[in-house]
């Protein structure tokens, strides 16, 4: 749409919202007539270097006040500075200066960046410096990642994989966000979609112009191959076991087992730390602690739960019921036993296990306070878990650390048998919205087959409604449809 259309839009509709206006304006306005903003883009606190960051048409005139200079550096060119109050004419810092002329700049605008020492003192001064200026106001949160991807140097998924990048604790998470920051997933979708762009192009011309002769034969039956390849193509991307889901949010690893088997003891010793309490009172343990770690790359929400067990005490039932909760929601189960208290015999082992575990789920067997065994029960323990149907087992001592190494070898190849190599492959799901559009998407095209043979302008429509749903992925929407959502969330015209 046009810059000046929006007016005529507004122009038939009364009364108009002031909200609605300045939301229109803000979408279909040229980017040089918005506020110039600021902000420390670096953390805060004290540090050796600090970077403030301004964008917007103002950002040339801000740099020339602050340095005292009117030749500008040279474009992406560090240039050393003295930075000055602009009311006061008094020396802030002396620090070094960048230029980014629009649009070759992180959000297509008129940028520039100043690096100063870390202190508050001086953060501060050149903040509130800049604040003083006129056209220039204090960013908004991830304002200037929103102009980037409005000017069109991001698209919605790549600023999605940014957020993640700069939330990254493991290593696997920053290959991921990497990835996806880069491009890779937004691109696949973007395919997709203009596969469909053409499938709805045959399909209408077909609508308009069969009557005509003016259509070679097979056009609707290359277009019902285009739109079955690419069904089997979006369907296959949601049966991905959610990894790019668990990679980006954390595996849940649930420790559970009977009373005093030592497992709040086995989350201290993964976590090397007093993060729950231990004693030899059976029941101690009444909630579910929780814990952040990575390992092998990896990351994972470990929760520590209360004993299983059959109970009259209503705090310790209410804790029973919790830990029973969570382990329907977990990704692996840490089935902790105490290898003094089991038979070692598969069958004794696999009716503990049914005990502890609601279903079918991923599970390493741990058999704690493997110190208190004698040699030979260790062998016959060990030789029974290796029988039958039972999942990977260890022999595990919370007090002397024994056996720790086996276990986070066990769960490391858990962890990436259920993430997968975040580099590998096509490019995985990521975020909750991306599966609930896809799933739309392939609703949509399923419902195309089934329209093609009645009503050829209702399949025409389930092909854009499928495209409709990529977009929103993408945030590449019509911008009608950005209208249509603004009106009606402001309730704007009658």
């Amino acid at each position: 749409m046009w810059p000046g259309t929006w007016r005529k839009v507004l122009s038939g509709l009364s009364p108009v919202s002031g909200a609605a206006v300045r939301v229109v304006k803000r979408l279909y306005c040229p980017a040089g007539k918005r506020d110039t903003i600021f902000a420390l883009s670096s953390g805060h606190g004290r540090c050796g270097v600090a970077v403030i960051r301004t964008s917007g048409p103002a950002s040339g005139a801000a740099l020339r006040s602050l340095t005292g200079q009117q030749e500008l550096p040279r474009p992406r060119a560090v240039a050393l500075r003295r930075i000055h109050d602009p009311s006061s004419a008094e020396t802030l810092d002396r620090g070094l200066v960048i230029w980014f002329p629009g649009p070759h700049s992180f959000t297509g605008e008129d940028c520039s960046e100043l690096h100063v020492h870390g202190g508050p003192a001086v953060v501060g001064g050149v903040l509130q410096a800049l604040g003083h200026l006129p056209g220039l106001r204090p960013a908004d949160p991830g304002e200037f990642t929103k102009r980037a991807f409005q000017n069109g140097k991001l698209g919605l998924t790549e600023v999605e994989g940014l957020g993640d990048l700069i939330h990254a604790e493991t290593e696997a998470q920053r290959r991921q966000a990497l990835r996806q920051m880069e491009g890779e997933l937004g691109q696949l979708y973007q395919r997709w979609s203009e596969e469909l762009t053409k499938a709805l192009a045959h399909v209408e011309a077909f609508i308009d112009f069969s009557e005509d002769d003016n259509l070679e034969e097979g056009v609707l039956a290359g277009v019902g191959a285009a739109v079955q390849a690419l069904e089997e193509e979006v369907r296959g991307h949601l049966q991905d076991g959610r990894r790019g889901e668990r990679l980006r949010g954390g595996v849940h690893v649930v420790i559970a087992g009977p009373t005093n088997a030592g497992k709040s003891s086995l989350l201290n010793l993964l976590c090397q730390r007093p993060a729950a309490i231990v004693s030899p009172v059976a029941g101690t343990t009444r909630d579910v602690v929780e814990s952040a770690l990575n390992i092998g790359g990896y990351p994972v929400v470990l929760s520590d739960t209360a004993g299983l067990r059959e109970t009259q005490d209503a705090v310790e039932r209410e804790g029973v019921s919790r830990a029973r909760e969570r382990l329907q929601r977990a990704d692996v189960v840490l089935a902790v036993l105490a290898a003094v208290d089991v038979a070692p015999e598969p069958g004794c082992l696999a009716d503990a296990l049914r005990a502890i575990l609601p279903r079918r789920a991923p599970c390493i067997l741990v058999l704690n306070k493997a110190d208190l065994l004698e040699e030979g029960c260790r062998g016959a323990l060990l030789g029974a878990c290796g029988e039958g149907a039972l999942p990977p087992a260890c022999l595990l001592s919370c007090k002397t650390g024994e056996g720790v190494d086996s276990l986070l070898s066990l769960l490391g190849a858990q962890l990436e048998q259920m993430c997968g190599d975040p580099l590998a492959g096509s490019p995985s799901l990521t975020q909750a919205r991306h599966r609930l559009h896809l799933t739309s998407c392939l609703g949509s095209l399923g419902r195309y087959h089934g329209y093609k043979s009645l009503d050829l302008v209702l399949a025409a429509e389930e092909l854009r409604l499928a495209r409709r749903h990529l977009g929103k992925i993408t945030g590449r929407v019509s911008a009608e449809e950005i209208l249509d959502i603004v009106f009606r969330d402001f309730c704007v015209g009658k």
